[in-house]
């Protein structure tokens, strides 16, 4: 039986697991999947340890993404965002970033179309350059903004696109098409709004990536009749890739999104 994992810090709250154990279930392969606390000063031991006992693959979530950098051979995706969500042990320990194509895939599922969107960016952390990468890629026209503004300076840098200022959240709101919160505010009751919602339109599209509970964000997006969109399908879409990465094979989507939206259910 090949053995799988999600490796983070915290990770207790990924549903990762039961969407892959169900995927594999309906796929008829003899493999488990299994989440595991790693900080990131022990990432490289993890990468390498989990290499020499043969797992089949890792995805890697928050603090994990960068760092994890120095230790694979990134492929050329990767590479260019600067993030690392998946590896692999064929062939030596590479590393590939599925988040990306997992949230434009989230985004068209619901028939959202960035070609040409004024998108707000909100954080610049690995699933952010992932996002930034990809829909920039697709036409986007992407302004980044986070509330350390070294780290959202570096990754508008990297990409080659505009920053702003989280003092400008207001001004960036009210003139976005698409706004996508790539934090982890909301992830816990009793998070601070990152704005007030009051400034969200009906015509906008509000993609927020935490997928584990409805944040006040989504709340908010649906009392002003904007299009919201939580998380689970950018988890189920890169889920996907990554699974395509590791067996070669196609993955039943639908069962996926129906694994994590019952757990969610509890």
């Amino acid at each position: 039986m090949k053995v799988y994992a999600v490796l983070g810090d915290p990770v207790e709250h990924s549903l990762s697991p039961v969407m892959h154990n169900a995927a594999f279930r309906e796929m008829g392969l003899q493999a488990s999947y299994h989440a595991f606390r790693v900080g990131i000063n022990r990432l490289r031991d993890a990468i390498r340890g989990a290499d020499a006992m043969g797992f089949g693959g890792l995805n890697l979530t928050i603090p994990l993404k960068e760092g994890a950098m120095a230790v694979v051979e990134p492929d050329e995706t990767a590479k260019a965002i600067g993030a690392v969500n998946t590896v692999s042990f064929r062939g030596g320990i590479r590393g590939h970033n599925t988040d990306g194509i997992g949230a434009s895939l989230a985004l068209r599922h619901y028939g959202v179309d960035v070609r040409g969107a004024k998108v707000l960016l909100i954080g610049a952390g690995g699933a952010a350059r992932a996002i930034a990468y990809q829909l920039s890629r697709e036409g986007a026209r992407i302004v980044v903004t986070n509330r350390t503004p070294e780290r959202g300076l570096a990754l508008a840098r990297d990409l080659g696109l505009e920053f702003r200022p989280f003092v400008e959240i207001e001004e960036l709101v009210r003139g976005s098409d698409i706004l996508i919160n790539a934090t982890s505010v909301g992830m816990r009751d009793g998070d601070p709004r990152l704005f007030d919602g009051s400034m969200l339109r009906a015509e906008q599209v509000v993609f927020d990536i935490i997928y584990s509970r409805e944040t006040e964000l989504l709340r908010d997006a649906r009392r002003a009749r904007a299009k919201a969109i939580d998380g689970v399908m950018m988890l189920v879409y890169q889920g996907a890739a990554a699974l395509r990465i590791w067996t070669g094979l196609d993955a039943p989507v639908d069962v996926m999104e129906g694994a994590v939206r019952a757990a969610l259910r509890g």
